[in-house]
């Protein structure tokens, strides 16, 4: 009998600080497996009495104080927690399970990158750049392990994944070398961006708005960068996949909005 399966993926921007909408996203769209980026707090303060509450009882956590963290909460189990240190500095950016059916579930938070360009006068921007050579690495040695990798990978790819691509070419998380990078990634291991799969290019798909926009829909200078892909043996059981843009507007929301693709196994 076929079992239907839904994954949700978030940049939270702090847990703690928006509990509420969390509970929120969990009452309205009940994904079975919630993957978080950006909890910004340590694993013993995590608050997981919540999640329980709410039928989360497998939880698999990898925090940090104030900065980054991943998180898994699923109703279903999961096993063999990995923590991959793609940033090689040990901060909190990854965190890996197995689900029964052998489906493996990488949870990531790919370094923002800061503000400039150039790794020779900002090293944060080169950081990012080895991470994502790093996981590069990790993905092209695979081999046939069906595989969602999902999560805030902080780059827009693609031209209509942003407002306006002329005035972001120069801008971090849509610059030539980021996309070229993002597209190695992806021909690595012939990942399958279910997002666009299910919503074609050119259409609108955004999943963050800034905070410095005074009406972000108004506005809508929206950018791409939450990203779900999976093994083509993965994909082949995916059925629809979905933003949702309401959250952007619920009270002291992330930048970021969650996405949610639907399986059929």
């Amino acid at each position: 009998m076929a079992q239907t399966l839904s994954v949700c993926s978030w940049n939270i921007n702090s847990v703690r600080a928006r509990i509420d909408i969390v509970e929120q996203l969990l009452r309205e769209e009940t994904p079975d497996i919630l993957c978080l980026q950006e909890t910004k707090v340590v694993n013993e303060t995590f608050p997981t009495e919540m999640f329980r509450r709410l039928g989360y009882v497998h939880q698999v956590l990898n925090g940090q104080r104030m900065h980054h963290g991943v998180a898994i909460l699923s109703k279903v189990p999961i096993h063999e927690d990995d923590r991959l240190d793609w940033q090689a500095n040990g901060e909190a950016r990854h965190v890996g399970v197995r689900l029964d059916n052998g489906v493996r579930i990488e949870n990531v938070y790919v370094p923002a990158g800061g503000d400039v360009p150039d790794r020779t006068v900002n090293p944060k921007f080169g950081q990012k750049l080895d991470f994502l050579e790093r996981m590069i690495e990790w993905s092209a040695a695979l081999e046939d392990k069906p595989t969602i990798l999902t999560g805030d990978f902080n780059i827009a790819p693609l031209e209509c994944d942003v407002w306006s691509h002329r005035q972001l070419l120069d801008v971090v998380s849509h610059t030539p070398i980021e996309c070229e990078i993002l597209g190695r990634l992806q021909a690595s291991n012939d990942w399958v961006d279910i997002g666009r799969h299910f919503h074609p290019a050119p259409a609108r798909l955004y999943t963050w708005w800034s905070y410095r926009a005074k009406d972000w829909a108004a506005s809508d200078r929206g950018r791409r960068l939450d990203h779900m892909w999976m093994t083509r043996d993965v994909a082949e059981k995916a059925v629809g996949h979905r933003v949702i843009e309401p959250a952007r507007s619920w009270i002291k929301p992330s930048d970021h909005i969650p996405i949610i693709t639907d399986f059929a196994f």
